[in-house]
């Protein structure tokens, strides 16, 4: 049985990532990329698929851990009867080779410890072959891949199982190291751990300098700024939207998705977040990585890629792994990149309009692709779609696309007046669809006698997506349809003081109903309330939501306020995205004077 959902850390290098429970089993790792094979899979699984435990023997240890400050080390003591340990875990970053440090280090008295190394690759398939080098190092092998370990203390192999004890005193330091090269290549070079435990502090702690602060929530802040690189793949600039795969929106049920790629949706809403706490070169390298995914006819536009702009994200199931508690199917590949979602393209041009509004400067190639999905979404704004929440139950007039349709037209007109060169040929032709677009939700997207805009086009439901309207400046906060709506989401759609995307019971979606409580949507309520000055129910909203981080600050997509347990992928971009945009807005309007102006465009 894995660990909770909410007693898993998180460590990554910003190419992969890795899930470390409070237990010192480390449960999820894929290598060497986040969306590559798992080679420990015991979270949806069992031990036998894979799992690297650094424990005492003492099964009543007391635990505690966090992160070492502004930092992704992650640091968890064990207090025993007879001593005290730290198990301090980190990926080191910057190196040819992927690895993962585990050091143990001798607190007081002395510790009874016991190690165990399960290496299945292939999602918990695969038992590789292993070898014991001359040195100690220990060689596993399975088709392309390879993992190196090396540690001084003797591992024992025996049933598909590499076991080891030992006894630390005080002060004493143990290491193991696990290194990751393609199987042709010769063995990583073996490291000094505590110097590159130094020089990845050092990294953090540069980069977490150059946050801007948030007030009371600094802290909070920092931490999902930090997740958020930690889930940006380097080499690219692309941010997944979780490292993980099928951790289900409800425990035991069906809705259980790999989110290991890059959305254009969370992308956008991300971009945002980094500009606010001022890390401009993450903004430059994702408009960068957006531009080469979508290049292309704009038609052919996909709603998510892979970390490279890949556009094939086959979507399979698993059947070994019975998935986390029971939850099936294991779903590996997401088959939402087939469908049509029309709202991308107002996130992405609201995307590259902050952009430009932060200090990014301007970029001929981003300035190109949109002037093409301006033309093509001209044609395809009033079809049919899948929409944010991703249906599969087939394309509706859904309210919140169409808002976003909106949106595109809306930025490109302010684009054209703030930053254009001179009269463009179709600014005027945008400010006619956008009042066309405009109009046509007020006609058929609000329902007066629910007083409330709807999810899509005849329907009787409203959606926490309807919360956009007026972040989005489609209506003001103050509008009485907008009050209205938010009368309906608080009536309908919140349980236990958070909000649901929306009644999985009621509105078809291909799938069982049942799921948690969609945190990014309990963040917007919260910017609504700002916006609506209604100051004490917004503190009070985003203190309950900064209440749901585990202990070490990281939150997944759900919330079960039935089983009071995270739910969802782990730890999701969303949510953090979602908790850093409402805590700068919460500041700035509380602290108008803590207000930072954008520093100097970035030379693109």
């Amino acid at each position: 049985m894995p660990a909770r959902i909410e007693d898993y850390g998180l460590i990554g290098d910003c190419h992969a990532a890795a899930l470390v429970a409070r237990d010192g089993s480390l449960d999820w790792l894929c290598w060497p990329r986040f969306d590559s094979d798992a080679c420990f899979a015991a979270l949806l699984g069992t031990r036998d698929h894979g799992r690297w435990l650094i424990a005492p023997r003492d099964a009543e240890a007391r635990v505690s851990r966090a992160y070492r400050k502004d930092t992704l080390i992650l640091e968890t003591r064990f207090d025993c009867r007879e001593g005290a340990v730290r198990l301090i875990d980190f990926m080191p970053l910057g190196r040819d080779h992927c690895k993962i440090v585990r050091l143990v280090m001798g607190e007081r008295g002395k510790v009874d410890m016991q190690a165990e190394l399960i290496l299945r690759f292939g999602y918990g398939a695969v038992v590789p072959w292993i070898q014991r080098l001359d040195d100690g190092t220990l060689r596993a092998i399975a088709g392309p891949d390879m993992v190196v370990l090396r540690t001084p203390i003797e591992l024992i192999g025996r049933e598909l199982t590499h076991r080891g004890e030992f006894t630390v005193s005080a002060g004493d330091q143990v290491p193991f190291v696990l290194s990751y090269a393609p199987s042709h290549r010769p063995l990583p070079p073996p490291i000094d751990a505590m110097a590159d435990l130094a020089e990845t502090e050092t990294f953090w702690t540069d980069w977490t300098a150059k946050c801007l602060p948030a007030g009371r929530w600094s802290d909070a802040v920092v931490r999902s700024l930090i997740t958020l690189k930690a889930l940006t793949y380097a080499p690219t600039g692309g941010i997944v939207a979780a490292p993980t795969t099928s951790l289900p929106e409800q425990i035991g049920g069906q809705r259980n998705w790999d989110y290991r790629f890059c959305w254009l949706r969370d992308a956008a809403f991300t971009l945002l977040a980094v500009m606010n706490a001022g890390h401009y070169q993450e903004a430059q390298a994702w408009r960068d990585w957006l531009v080469r995914a979508v290049a292309g006819s704009p038609f052919q536009a996909q709603i998510l890629y892979g970390l490279a702009g890949e556009r094939r994200t086959t979507e399979w199931e698993v059947p070994w792994l019975p998935g986390y508690e029971g939850s099936r199917p294991v779903r590996i590949g997401n088959k939402a990149h087939e469908q049509l979602q029309l709202d991308v393209y107002g996130e992405v041009m609201d995307a590259f309009y902050q952009a430009r509004r932060g200090g990014l400067a301007r970029s001929d190639a981003a300035a190109a692709l949109q002037l093409a999905f301006l033309e093509h979404l001209e044609k395809v704004w009033r079809e049919a779609d899948e929409s944010i929440w991703e249906v599969r139950s087939g394309p509706r007039q859904f309210t919140y696309s169409k808002i976003m349709a909106w949106v595109a037209f809306d930025r490109a007109v302010k684009s054209h007046d703030v930053f254009g060169r001179g009269d463009h040929p179709r600014a005027e032709r945008w400010r006619r669809l956008r009042a066309e677009i405009h109009e046509d939700v007020c006609r058929h997207a609000f329902d007066p006698a629910l007083d409330s805009f709807v999810q899509s086009y005849g329907s009787k439901e409203v959606d926490a997506s309807l919360l956009q309207i007026p972040i989005l400046g489609f209506l003001p906060a103050d509008d009485p349809r907008v009050c209205g709506t938010v009368s309906a989401i608080e009536r309908g759609l919140m349980v236990d003081g958070l909000v649901l995307r929306y009644h999985s019971e009621r509105t078809p979606d291909g799938l069982p109903p049942g799921e948690g409580a969609f945190l990014a949507c309990s963040f917007w309520l919260v910017d609504v309330y700002s916006l609506q000055g209604r100051w004490d129910e917004a503190r009070a909203l985003f203190d309950r939501l900064i209440g749901l981080c585990n202990d070490v600050g990281l939150l997944s997509e759900e919330y079960d306020p039935h089983r009071g347990r995270l739910v969802g992928n782990f730890p999701q971009a969303f949510s953090h995205v979602a908790l850093i945009n409402s805590a700068f807005n919460l500041t700035r309007t509380l602290v108008p004077q803590q207000r930072v102006q954008p520093p100097p465009a970035v030379v693109s």
